[in-house]
């Protein structure tokens, strides 16, 4: 079993700044690719981030410039960083951590619990 537990949400005014953080802990081998998803009320759930086990990162479009996704493998962590944010960021934001359980697994994805991000114009 893998447990993924998130962190660094709140209350903040439009322009400023928050730093999210999602550790995996648990059955791990090696972690593969994660992610930062969204999700703000009456909507459905959005990829705002993602990283490749090797590094490679990509955003959508409403966060490019403004958010940093990044991974410390040492630690089984995933960060984001957001700046300059706006209250179109507000909502749940929930990290998936592709993990497998040995060596030659398949890579499965796992979801925490959330953490809400608001954001006050």
């Amino acid at each position: 079993q893998v447990q993924v537990v998130e962190s660094g949400g709140g209350l903040v005014q439009a322009g400023g700044s928050l730093r999210l953080s999602c550790v995996a802990s648990g059955t791990i081998f090696s972690l593969t690719n994660m992610a930062w998803y969204r999700q703000a009320p009456g909507k459905e759930r959005e990829l705002v981030a993602f990283i490749t086990g090797a590094g490679s990162t990509n955003y959508v479009d409403s966060v490019k410039g403004r958010f940093s996704i990044s991974r410390d493998n040492a630690k089984s962590a995933v960060y984001l960083q957001m700046n300059s944010l706006k209250p179109e960021d507000t909502g749940v934001y929930y990290c998936n951590a592709g993990a497998r359980a040995f060596f030659g697994a398949r890579s499965s994805g796992y979801w925490g619990q959330g953490t809400q991000v608001t954001v006050s114009p």
